[in-house]
């Protein structure tokens, strides 16, 4: 192996302490957009034509984009749920009868 990364393999996303903090700031890809390319990356570790090094490559950003997808997914059910519930557990709403939205912090 000459050290080049393998064709389709972005760099990875923290190349040094303090860059994965920057990613979380910008907010780094959609949902939609980390779950299609970790599906992509799913369909090349399975035909298997990769080597070692190249499919451990894919594993860890596999690994990377089914971690921020998982976060992007917990952020979603906190903000439904503060969408309808309040404090004691019954449906939130405002005076109109709709769902009531406050800011979720995290």
């Amino acid at each position: 192996m000459t050290g080049e990364k393998p064709a389709g393999i972005d760099k990875p996303a923290v190349d040094k302490p303090g860059a994965e903090k920057t990613a979380e700031a910008t907010g780094g890809p959609s949902f939609e957009a980390a779950l299609q390319k970790l599906e992509q990356i799913v369909q090349r570790l399975e035909k298997g034509e990769l080597t070692l090094e190249e499919s451990l490559a894919l594993y860890e950003e596999g690994v990377r984009l089914s971690r921020l997808c998982h976060a992007k997914l917990e952020e979603a059910e906190g903000k439904i749920e503060l969408l309808v519930k309040d404090a004691r557990g019954d449906l939130a709403t405002d005076s109109e009868g709709r769902p009531r939205k406050t800011p979720f912090g995290g």
